[in-house]
């Protein structure tokens, strides 16, 4: 379960993605969410990941996703 400032970082991170990725957020969302990444990595690691600046966060997930075959 997430509170309320992990669920609002977690809006801004798939709105940053989002950009990025060229993708509308709510494809972002459903490929976090579907991954497992929201759950298992940005919520848990909402103390670290809240940070670190937007760049670094926006690699940092991509690398991630790419590592679980995500094509982006």
């Amino acid at each position: 379960m997430c509170g309320e400032k992990e669920l609002d970082f977690a809006v801004y991170l798939i709105h940053c993605l989002a950009e990025i990725w060229e993708k509308l957020p709510a494809e972002v969302y459903n490929i976090l969410n579907s991954s497992g990444i929201l759950d298992n990595y940005i919520f848990p690691c909402y103390d670290t990941l809240h940070t670190l600046g937007r760049e670094y966060l926006v690699e940092d997930i991509t690398e991630f996703a790419r590592e679980k075959g995500i094509q982006i």
